[in-house]
């Protein structure tokens, strides 16, 4: 789960980790209010989105006090703000957070997050700050380093002396990076977190360290745990169809295809949006309805599917394994008599009482086309979505 900047903020505030001045503002009024009560002499305007690239999009503005505050808020509330992250269709900008302007001297990275190969949360430090870390990454690897943390260990002092030395920063200012590490990684473990990133780590004129920008993200999994947490998202930033399948307990990710996938298990997902890759088509989501799944269940599961127009055929790819190939089966069908599926529906079913599911999908008069194994299902429904569609 994401959450706005001014939010991600507010947390680094409460883990100690500072932050320039400001506030969040819905409105160009209370963006003006905000700005005389900060009393800084210029000001920054960032249009609040769950994307990165706002500057190069024209969502982040600096303006002098008393400068015409309000008709440059006026303009970024209210607009749809397309990044390199946000794709064509962009974001609308709802919020606005007012900071005061800082003096940078210099800027550089920091984050702590997942490293998947080693399988620990690590420390990730940079001094290309102010730029995607990926762009950093693919032509500098050299100015990136990795510091893996041992759970058990947590951030010790040294972690902080490393990181200083590798940013080039030395004295009061090595200090308040070992500091900043230590309570970055208080926040990534106490909250769940699934990546905590300061870019840039701003240096400041007087040699102050200052989180300029902020992004956290959770583990959405360990949500049940932080209701304060969940008391930052904002559904309006999030895919509607995902919000749609999250109501059901659906383990759902949206893609931009015309093959929609029902699949239990999130293995077998992977690997049923691949083999339909591999035989030229183009999966239209990522669905797992779990291994238990309920007729009401595959029900929500063929309505959401259903409601993404692009979506001309589905592919059902189903192991009985901790449910029955027929009690699947039985789901299925209750399911579609239920919802009016208006485009072909290929099924391929295997484990505990196939040949029952099989029989009941046949004798239910509903237009199944079944296959043996996957290869024979992928090329089945790319060749139903590429001649058939909605009915």
């Amino acid at each position: 789960m994401k959450i706005h900047e001014y939010q991600a903020k507010e947390l680094f505030r409460q883990f100690g980790v500072p932050v320039p001045r400001g506030r969040v503002a819905a409105t160009a009024a209370e963006a003006t209010v905000v700005a005389r009560e900060l009393g800084a002499l210029r000001v920054v305007l960032k249009a609040q989105v769950h994307a990165g690239g706002r500057g190069k999009a024209g969502g982040i503005k600096v303006v002098e006090a008393g400068g015409g505050i309000g008709p440059i808020a006026e303009a970024l509330i209210g607009m749809r703000l397309v990044t390199h992250q946000t794709g064509a269709e962009g974001r609308i900008v709802k919020k606005l957070l007012v900071e005061e302007a800082i003096e940078i001297a210099g800027e550089s990275y920091l984050a702590i997050t997942l490293d998947r190969r080693a399988k620990t949360p690590a420390i990730i430090a940079s001094p290309a700050g102010g730029m995607d870390i990926e762009e950093v990454a693919a032509k500098t690897p050299e100015k990136i380093l990795t510091l893996p943390l041992l759970p058990t260990l947590g951030v010790r002092p040294y972690h902080g002396v490393e990181v200083a030395r590798f940013l080039g920063l030395s004295g009061e200012q090595a200090k308040a990076a070992g500091k900043l590490v230590q309570d970055l990684y208080r926040l990534f473990v106490e909250k769940d977190c699934a990546l905590v990133e300061i870019n840039p780590l701003a240096t400041l004129r007087d040699g102050r360290l200052v989180a300029a920008d902020a992004k956290v993200s959770f583990d959405a999994s360990a949500l049940a745990r932080h209701p304060d947490v969940v008391a930052y998202r904002d559904l309006d930033e999030e895919d509607p169809y995902e919000v749609e399948a999250s109501k059901y307990r659906l383990s759902y990710v949206h893609l931009d295809g015309n093959i929609g996938c029902m699949v239990n298990g999130a293995g077998l997902a992977m690997a049923t949006m691949d083999i339909i890759k591999l035989a030229g088509g183009q999966p239209a989501n990522f669905l797992d309805v779990g291994g238990g799944a309920s007729a009401e269940q595959v029900g929500n599961a063929f309505r959401i599917l259903l409601s993404d127009a692009a979506v001309a055929a589905v592919l059902v790819n189903i192991f009985g394994g901790i449910m029955r190939c027929d009690v699947l089966a039985r789901g299925i069908i209750q399911a579609i008599e239920q919802v009016h599926v208006n485009v072909p529906v290929v099924v391929r079913m295997k484990g505990t009482n196939v040949d029952e599911g099989k029989r009941l999908l046949q004798e239910s008069k509903l237009a199944f086309i079944l296959a043996e194994d996957m290869g024979e299902a992928a090329q089945k429904v790319v060749a139903a979505a590429r001649e058939g569609g909605r009915s």
